[in-house]
């Protein structure tokens, strides 16, 4: 009979040998051995390494301004990843865990950067109708063109707009658009862009590689309407509207 003081939990099994250990089971995937610091940063900036050559490689395949300005960032990334691992080698072991914290955040920026030239790589590549081969000879002295009618501006506001932008590469002229602080400037943006999805769409061109060989807009019709005056008189209202054109080339002809 157990005394109403002792607990149950507490008697000992005398069946049970004393050098019985309980053993606790250890989850999976765990170790009781420290995460070597230096290894960890050595292995990010091999990992930023890596993704900086496949950026570089996509930037080669597409060729444009995106691709290669997504490598240069991986490169940058990789560096500072390689430098924060050698730094980490002279450093105590909690400057050790810094440096290769930094080494992963580095690595992480390498890999998303050489997603995005990869990302422009597969568009070019979509572009071509997936092939890999290079890209069609372009004919010298080809010419890609768009037209809107019956824009509701005015020639001359029109003019002042694609003064700006006439002999510039698509890039800069989309950019110059973009901030350009006149109404006109959003129909010219917009012409633009129906002009690249032309040459892409009709000749497999790249609307990166194009510049603006000739702009202008000419005079449309214009809407006659009245307003109320003093003395019983009615004053004509000019709505003028234009006819905007636009034409692209490749930059080497």
């Amino acid at each position: 009979m157990t005394p109403d003081n002792e607990n149950p939990k507490d008697q000992v099994d005398e069946n049970v040998p004393d050098d019985a250990v309980e053993e606790t089971p250890q989850a999976e995937g765990t170790s009781d051995e420290p995460v070597d610091q230096q290894e960890r940063a050595d292995e990010e900036a091999a990992r930023a390494t890596a993704a900086a050559e496949e950026a570089v490689d996509a930037a080669d395949e597409a060729g444009t301004e995106t691709a290669i300005a997504a490598a240069e960032e991986a490169e940058e990334a990789a560096e500072k990843a390689q430098s924060a691992a050698e730094v980490a080698a002279d450093k105590p072991k909690a400057e050790k865990s810094r440096k290769a914290r930094e080494a992963e955040q580095a690595a992480d920026q390498a890999e998303a950067a050489a997603d995005e030239a990869k990302k422009s790589a597969r568009r070019v590549r979509g572009r071509r109708g997936g092939r890999t081969e290079e890209p069609k000879t372009v004919p010298v002295g080809l010419k890609v063109s768009a037209q809107a009618k019956y824009v509701r501006t005015s020639a001359r506001k029109a003019r002042l707009v694609c003064d700006h932008i006439r002999g510039k590469d698509v890039v800069e002229a989309r950019a110059i658009l973009a901030f350009t602080p006149r109404g006109a400037a959003k129909p010219w943006l917009k012409l633009l862009e129906s002009a690249v999805a032309n040459a892409e769409h009709n000749h497999e061109l790249v609307g990166e590689d194009l510049k603006i060989f000739s702009v202008h807009a000419d005079e449309g019709p214009t809407l006659k309407r009245y307003r109320p005056r003093a003395m019983g008189r009615a004053t004509r209202i000019r709505k003028r509207t234009s006819h905007l054109s636009i034409t692209l080339t490749p930059k080497e002809s």
